[in-house]
């Protein structure tokens, strides 16, 4: 059983985060990112890795703009780190290829060794499509199939808060139904439970606390500064953000999803500032802002074996600097 009160003995906040992958983890600091992987029962493989940032200049390091450069690059990274780990997994046989389909060797054929990057696009062009489908213009319209014809006359004031809140309310709940849908699948268990590991990992070392497997299991697995908080939070300003667009922009009830993703940019810094308020402070005000993304991480967080805690503290070795440059708050936690 988790100890709740783990949290309170926190003597510091660091910036180091993680990832979890394939039969493994990854591990990014202020200097270095490490991808480890398991590739059998007594063998960890870490390997460096390294993207080039897009966004250089000092303009893309302005609050709010910065959220929105950041993402975009740990996005990159997290891709690149995913194929090494889905490489590794392949070359230990701890996951099985299937045979190529017909179509699938007709598509070798045609691009050769550019498939892969043909099938990533395809598949990112198809996600972009699905997520738009669900979480931008469905909410929509469901709103004005369900919803709109039984308010009756009111001030477009309330109908702005009712339509964002019914909006915000339904993606959450789509996103939660997503997560519990994915989190039945037998490889996506073990993800889960790599991430708690990369949670528990972290915590342990901002515990100061020896890097052991049995420190870090004892470790909760909640940890403020993660992917699904971040998701979580910026669905949630989507709401408030959502109560400043007209129904109807211009007489035009279709203009209003446009209007929604046109101002994702806006939505994703404000995410990113809240999450890194959460993650530099740990506070009782922080800790009850940070609860909504804490609750879905009971989703997409399990408990890991200690196979998977080995494999997250290798990861999180080799990207703990000497120079301490990693710790961005030292024992000023408000209990």
């Amino acid at each position: 059983m988790e100890k709740q009160n783990d949290k309170k003995q926190q003597k510091r906040i660091t910036s180091i985060g993680g990832s979890a992958l394939i039969e493994g983890i990854m591990m990014r600091g202020p200097k270095r990112t490490t991808v480890a992987c398991r590739v059998d029962k007594d063998t960890i493989h870490t390997e460096d890795i390294e993207v080039k940032p897009l966004f250089k200049s000092k303009f893309w390091k302005l609050p709010l703009i910065r959220g929105i450069a950041g993402m975009i690059d740990s996005m990159r990274l997290s891709y690149k780190a995913l194929g090494l780990s889905a490489d590794k997994a392949l070359e230990a046989g701890l996951v099985e290829e299937e045979e190529p389909s017909k179509f699938e060797k007709w598509l070798e054929d045609k691009f050769g060794d550019k498939l892969m990057n043909v099938i990533m696009v395809i598949a990112s062009i198809l996600g972009v499509v699905l997520a738009l489908g669900l979480f931008v213009f469905l909410p929509s319209f469901l709103y004005d199939w369900l919803i709109k014809p039984n308010i009756g006359d009111m001030n477009e004031g309330w109908i702005r808060v009712i339509k964002s809140a019914f909006e915000g309310v339904l993606k959450i709940l789509l996103f939660l139904g997503y997560l519990l849908l994915v989190s039945r699948m037998e490889d996506m268990k073990r993800v889960f439970k790599y991430h708690g590991a990369e949670h528990k990992t972290i915590f342990c070392y901002e515990n100061d606390e020896e890097l052991t497997v049995e420190n870090v299991r004892k470790q909760i697995r909640f940890h403020p500064r993660c992917g699904t908080s971040f998701l979580v939070v910026t669905l949630l300003v989507g709401i408030f953000v959502g109560m400043f667009i007209p129904p109807e922009p211009f007489g035009v009830a279709f203009l209003r999803p446009v209007f929604r993703l046109l101002l994702l940019p806006v939505m994703v810094g404000l995410g990113y500032e809240f999450i890194k308020l959460c993650g530099r402070h740990d506070n009782k005000l922080t800790r009850i802002l940070a609860t909504p993304g804490l609750w879905a991480q009971r989703i997409t967080t399990k408990e890991p074996d200690d196979e998977m805690i080995e494999c997250a503290i290798a990861a999180m070795k080799e990207v703990i600097p000497d120079d301490g440059s990693d710790i961005i708050n030292d024992c000023s936690c408000a209990q």
